[in-house]
């Protein structure tokens, strides 16, 4: 059982920025990632960083805003997102599991079998 835990989060003014820290207690998968759900929409991915090859996909809605890494020593990964909308609110999960790099996006969120309680963003105008 892979304990996660994330923190971070709270409000932020639009045109700010965001930091999220997920904490992992073990690496016994290749992945771990960042999912939100906005307002209105299903859980999505942000990106994924794949722990063996220390490389990292993005989904196009976020690229050139959002910046995943992971600090191995301490199985703790980050997200920073920047020129936050208002739409980006949410909450903001982190995951472990394994995923293949040939998987595209809309199919993440069950190759993860391990959840972190979820953290609310809220980008306000």
């Amino acid at each position: 059982q892979v304990h996660l835990e994330v923190s971070g989060g709270g409000s932020v003014q639009a045109g700010g920025s965001l930091r999220l820290s997920c904490q992992s207690s073990e690496d016994t998968y290749n992945s771990m990632a960042w999912f939100r759900r906005v307002q209105g929409e299903r859980r999505q991915g942000i990106g994924v960083f794949n722990i063996f090859e220390g490389t990292v996909r993005y989904v196009d809605s976020v690229k050139g805003r959002a910046t995943i890494s992971r600090d191995n020593k301490e199985r703790m990964l980050y997200l920073e997102m920047s020129a936050l909308k208002p739409e980006d609110s949410g909450m903001y999960y982190c995951a472990v599991g394994n995923l293949g790099s040939d998987i595209p996006p809309e199919f993440w969120e069950a190759r993860f079998p391990y959840w972190a309680k979820g953290t609310q963003v809220t980008v306000s105008s």
